[in-house]
């Protein structure tokens, strides 16, 4: 058979062709399978027809008693058809569990702390109320808009409120410790009005890794928009009666009540809300005036939050019923010239999933009863679809192109026409939800009041059984488990192909080939040698403009809002960029989220070759209360690190493993590689290492720490570096020296401890690849101000010493920093760290760390060791966490939960830095060095593979990359999917 010809979206006529194979004829993928039975199947099921089968038997509960069986049977042939019930009904649907069906809710949150405030929680209330939603698997979205901002004053405690920021971070902590309970992360999402004094501080709560559990959204009023386009000021307000300092500082009460905090240009707002967005890839961007006004309910209630993918904007203790249509199914002729979409098949699923969703909300358990109240008076569904992005391949059609949308706006209002068909015959069998009332419903100018004549008038005929009912939300893992893959809900295909490495419970990762639905049609079809035609396009080779544009295409037919996430490549010009909102806001949207990558992991030393510096003299200083000094520093000699973080792997890379048998236990030492290029390949042979990491339970805890920092290390292209590191760790001894066989042929060798014996093995496969050869470029050690430690006379000298306590595993120990006095650019001197110990009760390997970090603080550009310490902050260690108060140059007291002893320390050093003025309390320079420049990603990717992309550390794989992709987490190395919303 011929392909269609790549240079057009349809096939000459004149193609010869046969008749094509149908989508069914395709082999299933073993992903499928897999996703299935771990995330979904339960007891024996082992089929997709075993699940649906449950599903089915259990939403015909809902039916009358004689009916059932007519029920059950055409719900699941509406499955077999398409219909893809939300992951909380596959998963809990006609089992034993308590769980609700329903994926997510919005919480209302009070002022007061325990009491009720104008209908609404107080905000310890509020949090058990969403920890007993989490618990029972729902997701939860909250305005925070009504807690008084930081510095208000507390009449009833003559004190000083600490704002919502402060209290979000509690409903954080909350939803990780519940979330440690079961298997399916909590998700949050926190709104704050753009109007709020706190905004700013709001905007920036996530930049340096705060509020992981949250996603969260700034609520923007059309008041707001409109000042950003005339240049003016808007006013930061609340109800709360400001302190005595905000007073003072210019604070008034208007005349309708509320306190004016201060005022500010909309315009610097909005700024830090994009420059946020276009660097973190958050806040997004609720529009609140938008929403309330198309709201179908807007007669009796208002909205102020949205679910945690934001598609469901949700009134107080409001639910989102989800499942989506996988559109690829009614694809006739795909491909072919004449492929057209089955419209009348199409709507007659949409009908019978209608009903099963309005079913679900009378068979699920509910969380609390307020929700369950909110549902049964408004009987709120969120129909969908999914594959938009395969469909419209398969139909020929190019997603960016004004033909595409088009054909995306009748599959949007054919699913709208057929879902308000099916619940006004819902109400005509079971009634009308209790608080429709028909001339309030169809006027206003709201969604309902759009809709074609002849639907308005079987509504007021008939009456309505849901309030709402459309919904495209993020489709995640049930696109792999149901739908073959194809392409999340309105959104493009991400990448054609790649390999999904999922840890096994034995720490081994087995790979699996996940191809998207669309593309392996089309190579089952016409071979794998066919050139694509011209409409497979993925995410990331369309602008941002033409993401919001079908965004803008499909919202007229939806009656709540679609999970649209804009990905844009890391290279995308903020000029661009910038004015994607506002865009947005004009083309009537409710909101919109984006996503471009972002290296979070350092910068990369520059190139600038110079003469080689002079070898340093000994330092020594002596006197009472004297630092060590250097006088006079080296010239730094340069070249650039290789990569800032792992490389780009598509097709993934090998890895040389070995198994340390230590007195304690064995664990798996896995060192990364890829075949080197161009001119590193003479400098290290076949293979390039590139990475190093430990696996096994019974690693010594700090090891992994170890590895971490050491991996930056193999990638310096800086052999002799690379030595001084592994010197480093050669003597490091323990509790005991024991003996073990070492690469290649096993021989039995001595060592002082597990550090040391591990690093030999690091060497040992690092000379096989010729790693450590002498020549070649010496950039990082050549930047050392001192390669040795610096020693003192007898006299000693200054240390800085602080005390770690943790609980959790019984430590207690101190780190000792050892500083020196370096030259200063202003001609003074500056204080640095150049050294660090430990002493007391610690876990042994952490002298691998310190000895590692040691050198690293005798970098000239603190950039490096900023680096290396900003990378430990996210070590965790199984039941290692613990709380302890953080450092801060403000003196502020607080406590918080660190992911383990690595992290705390590491945070410990930062602050250090920050108290000198070396460091900010993130770990970033304060002064620029110029020695190090930002990193330039490698890619090696096809068009039809995964690009890896710097990110969030992926809980599967450990890698930093996992990104927000069709609204769900999702790792470009490892291709594990997560949390959705």
């Amino acid at each position: 058979m011929t392909p269609p010809t790549p240079a057009h979206t349809d096939t000459p006529a004149s193609a010869p062709r046969t008749a094509l194979a149908p989508a069914s004829a395709l082999p299933a993928q073993d992903i499928s399978a897999e996703v299935l039975l771990e995330k979904y199947a339960k007891g024996d099921e082992q089929t997709l027809d075993e699940l649906r089968q449950r599903v089915a038997r259990a939403l015909a509960e809902a039916e009358a008693p004689e009916a059932r069986a007519h029920w059950e049977a055409r719900f699941l042939d509406a499955q077999r058809r398409g219909f893809v019930p939300a992951g909380r009904i596959n998963s809990a649907a006609g089992t034993e569990l308590t769980a609700t069906l329903i994926n997510c809710f919005v919480q209302p949150v009070g002022d007061s702390i325990a009491s009720v405030d104008d209908g609404h929680p107080g905000i310890y209330t509020a949090l058990t109320e969403a920890a007993e939603t989490m618990r029972r698997g729902g997701g939860v979205g909250y305005d925070f808009s009504r807690i008084r901002p930081r510095g208000a004053w507390v009449g009833s405690t003559q004190s000083s409120a600490s704002g919502p920021v402060s209290y979000m971070r509690v409903f954080d902590r909350s939803c990780e410790t519940v979330e440690s309970a079961g298997s399916r992360r909590g998700a949050q999402m926190g709104v704050l009005r753009c109007d709020h004094p706190d905004i700013e501080e709001f905007i920036h709560a996530k930049d340096h890794g705060d509020l992981k559990n949250f996603n969260v959204s700034v609520g923007v009023t059309d008041v707001f928009m409109q000042a950003i386009e005339a240049d003016a000021e808007v006013e930061l307000t609340h109800k709360a009666e400001p302190g005595a300092k905000q007073r003072a500082a210019g604070a008034y009460q208007r005349g309708d009540g509320l306190w004016v905090y201060r005022k500010l240009k909309a315009r610097s707002l909005w700024d830090q809300v994009m420059r946020s967005t276009y660097d973190h890839a958050e806040p997004g961007v609720l529009f609140l005036d938008r929403i309330n006004a198309d709201n179908n309910l807007h007669y009796c209630e208002s909205i102020a939050a949205t679910n945690p993918c934001a598609e469901q904007p949700l009134p107080p203790y409001g639910c989102c019923c989800l499942g989506s249509v996988n559109l690829t199914i009614f694809v006739r002729d795909p491909f072919g010239p004449n492929a057209s979409f089955d419209e009348e098949g199409f709507a007659e699923v949409c009908k019978v999933a209608t009903r099963m969703l309005d079913n679900v909300l009378d068979v699920t358990p509910w969380p609390l009863p307020a929700q369950q109240q909110e549902a049964r008076n408004k009987r709120r569904v969120g129909l969908g679809f999914t594959g938009l992005g395969d469909t419209l391949v398969m139909l020929n059609q190019r997603y960016d192109t004004e033909a595409a949308r088009d054909v995306a706006r009748r599959i949007s209002e054919v699913m709208r026409n057929a879902a308000y068909e099916a619940s006004a015959d819902l109400a005509v069998e079971r009634g009308a939800f209790p608080l429709f009332n028909a001339d309030l419903y169809l006027s206003g100018g709201n969604f309902a009041s759009r809709l074609p004549q002849g639907l308005k008038d079987k509504i007021r005929a008939q009456g309505l059984r849901n309030s709402h009912l459309l919904s495209i939300a993020p489709t995640g893992t049930i696109s792999l488990a149901f739908a073959d893959n194809a392409s999340n809900g309105i959104e493009p295909a991400f990448s054609w192909s790649y390999t999904r490495k999922k840890r096994m419970p034995d720490g081994s990762f087995k790979e699996y080939a996940v191809e998207d639905h669309a593309w392996r049609l089309y190579r089952h079809m016409f071979g794998s040698d066919a050139p694509l035609s011209d409409a497979f396009v993925t995410a990331l080779e369309l602008s941002a403009a033409d993401h919001a544009s079908m965004v803008a295409a499909v919202a007229p037919f939806v009656d709540t809002s679609i999970s649209k996430t804009v990905n844009v490549p890391a290279d995308y010009p903020y000029a661009d960029f910038q004015d994607l909102y506002t865009q947005a806001w004009k083309a009537g949207l409710k909101g919109l989220a984006t996503y471009r990558p972002n290296n979070i992991l350092g910068s990369v030393l520059s190139v600038e070759p110079t003469a080689t510096p002079e070898p340093l003299k000994p330092v020594t200083a002596d006197g009472t209360n004297q630092r060590l000094r250097v006088e006079r520093l080296p010239t730094a000699v340069l070249a650039s690190l290789r990569w800032p973080s792992r490389p780009e792997l598509p097709g993934g890379n090998p890895a040389w493993s070995y198994m340390i048998r230590h007195p304690h236990g064995d664990f798996a030492l896995f060192v990364g590689e890829l075949p080197a290029e161009g001119p590193d390949a003479g400098l290290f042979g076949k293979n390039l290492p590139f990475e190093v990491w430990v696996n096994g339970a019974e690693q010594p805890r700090g090891l992994a720490a170890v590895a971490k920092t050491l991996s930056m290390d193999l990638r310096t292209n800086d052999a002799a570096w690379l030595r001084l590191k592994l010197d480093a760790l050669a003597t490091v001894a323990e509790e005991r020296a024991f003996e073990m066989p070492m690469p290649p042929n096993g021989e039995s060798r001595l060592f002082p401890g597990v550090v040391s014996a591990t690093a030999a093995v690091i060497r040992s496969r690092c000379e096989q690849l010729g790693a450590l050869q002498e020549g070649g470029p010496t950039p990082v050690l050549d930047a050392m101000f001192s390669r040795e430690e610096p020693r003192t006379s007898t006299m000693g000298t200054l240390a800085w010493a602080v005390d770690v306590d943790n609980p959790a595993t019984g430590e207690q120990f101190t780190l000792t920093l050892k500083e020196v006095s370096l030259p200063a650019p202003d001609g003074g001197h500056i204080t640095r760290p150049c050294a660090m110990g430990f002493s007391g009760n610690y876990p042994k390997a952490l002298d691998g760390m310190a000895r590692l970090l040691s050198l690293d603080m005798r970098v000239m550009d603190p950039a490096w060791i900023g680096m290396k310490l900003r990378k430990l902050l996210n070590v965790g260690e199984p039941l290692g966490h613990f709380m302890a108060p953080v450092p801060t140059l403000s003196g502020e007291r607080r406590q918080q939960i660190w992911p383990s002893t690595v992290a705390y320390v590491a945070r410990l050093i930062i602050h250090r830095y920050a108290m000198l003025g070396v460091l900010d309390e993130q770990g970033l320079p304060l002064v620029e060095m110029g020695l190090l420049q930002a990193p330039v990603g490698k890619s090696v990717s096809t068009s039809a593979s995964l690009q890896v992309q710097a990110g969030k550390p992926c809980p599967e794989c450990g890698n930093a990359t996992m990104i927000h992709k069709d609204g769900c987490d999702f790792c470009t190395a490892c291709g594990y999917v997560g949390q959705c919303g």
